[in-house]
């Protein structure tokens, strides 16, 4: 995998018309932009459809998580849209996760595309240790992440979302062709702003990532290309 296709940036904006601004100004030195619910729900499948008429992968991270059927019925309609990447929750549970699984795979089948990638978000990188102890787990925060790694694993995903802090393990748990895509990464000197778990991205790639997902450090520098370009070099020099 060519460092540019590691590097996801994060569409974080209130409006279409944000995002594709910014989309433009990269050019092409970006090639994976991410859509989260706050975009999605502002600009809807329009956005998907400019991004792909860019030309660009898409990751669309709506976190899904319901009863099994709900589940499955979102994905065959959110497949249909071409996305190169579509996650849900791990804690959904076997069942949530086999029919998710199966409706993508089914789906896109049905319409003879390429499936998503499906990955399931295992503890959100905002989390710290005292926001994890309110949950009441027994486990630690890297056990229960590795924990839900392995159920998607063999629920059939092909990856997960996770903190890069710990990738090396899910790497070492789940094997080489598991997908580990990576919030919570952050250029040496950069605020971490909500995130709680975060490494640089030389750190993540190091660590065991596929993907790491940057927003505010490219979407709010004052030279956006120049920063993404800084971090895909970095990521080209991790050996």
């Amino acid at each position: 995998m060519q460092a540019e296709d590691r590097l996801i940036v994060a569409l974080d904006f209130p409006t279409g018309e944000q995002a594709k601004a910014l989309v433009r100004d990269l050019g092409p030195a970006v090639r994976f932009y991410k859509v989260g619910m706050e975009l999605y729900y502002a600009a809807g499948n329009e956005i998907i459809k400019f991004l792909k008429d860019q030309g660009k992968q898409v990751f669309l991270d709506l976190k899904l998580q319901d009863i099994p059927n709900t589940v499955a019925g979102a994905l065959k309609v959110l497949t249909a849209l071409g996305v190169d990447i579509i996650n849900v929750h791990a804690v959904g549970g076997p069942k949530m996760l086999q029919a998710a699984r199966a409706a993508v795979t089914e789906q896109a089948a049905a319409l003879k595309i390429q499936a998503p990638r499906l990955i399931a978000v295992t503890i959100l990188t905002s989390m710290d240790a005292a926001q994890f102890a309110a949950l009441n787990y027994k486990n630690t925060i890297p056990e229960q992440v590795v924990a839900l790694a392995r159920l998607a694993r063999e629920c059939g995903l092909d990856g997960v979302v996770a903190s890069p802090l710990e990738a090396a393990a899910i790497r070492q748990a789940c094997g080489p062709d598991f997908l580990i895509v990576t919030p919570g990464v952050r250029p040496a000197g950069a605020a971490q702003g909500d995130q709680s778990r975060v490494a640089t991205p030389a750190g993540a790639i190091k660590n065991g990532a596929s993907h790491i997902v940057v927003g505010r450090p490219i979407t709010q520098a004052a030279d956006k290309k120049a920063a993404a370009a800084a971090i895909v070099a970095e990521i080209k020099n991790v050996k």
